[in-house]
């Protein structure tokens, strides 16, 4: 009846601290389980190591499967917390290398066809007045141009294809001073840097 006392809060759960959203496990979805839910908490405070004037924030994942919510997780994350979607395994279907014609590559794949390069194969300098593009293949743990010769003030570009067809197999590039970078296999990377010192750079 409308005289009976009901207490509807069956628990409380404290989060650290000051939530600015809260989403639950395929919330966005006509599948959601009522399985988990994550509170994007504004402010991590104590919860992690300081790294500065902006500390990380906290993500909190807590099991609603259950009679009773419990933390399970507590995870450091970038500042202002807004939105998330939690999602099963099995709905994440992942590339294991990456697609040469993926639109992603299309500038790197234009300038290496007006240059007449075969990014999968070619390792070639090529020097355009006082620009010089630098193409390259990769496979771990060997570059296909071990050193190449630049001028004082040239505009350098330097285009690596990782040719490695195996997932997870990434190679590192660096340059002294210049550039670091991480290669995926079958992608390419592509390094712009304006030579502006005298002498060698190790690679």
């Amino acid at each position: 009846t409308t005289s009976e006392k009901v207490n509807y809060i069956k628990q409380k759960l404290d989060v650290h601290y000051q939530p600015g959203h809260i989403h639950a496990s395929l919330c966005e979805t006509s599948e959601a389980d009522g399985k988990w839910l994550v509170a994007l908490c504004k402010f991590g405070k104590d919860r992690f190591l300081p790294t500065g004037p902006l500390h990380p924030e906290n993500d909190q994942l807590i099991d609603i499967s259950g009679d009773e919510m419990k933390l399970v997780h507590d995870g450091p994350t970038y500042a202002e917390p807004h939105d998330c979607i939690m999602a099963r395994r099995d709905q994440i279907k992942t590339k294991k290398i990456w697609d040469r014609n993926d639109p992603f590559f299309a500038p790197t794949v234009e300038m290496a066809k007006k240059d007449g390069i075969n990014l999968d194969a070619d390792n070639k300098v090529i020097r355009d007045g006082n620009k010089v593009r630098v193409y390259m293949t990769s496979m771990a743990p060997a570059f296909g141009v071990q050193e190449f010769t630049v001028k004082q003030g040239d505009e350098v570009t330097v285009t690596i294809t990782n040719i490695d067809q195996i997932e997870d197999v990434s190679h590192g590039f660096v340059m002294v001073t210049t550039v670091c970078a991480g290669d995926q296999p079958a992608a390419d990377l592509f390094h712009p840097f304006v030579a502006d010192k005298p002498g060698c750079t190790g690679l």
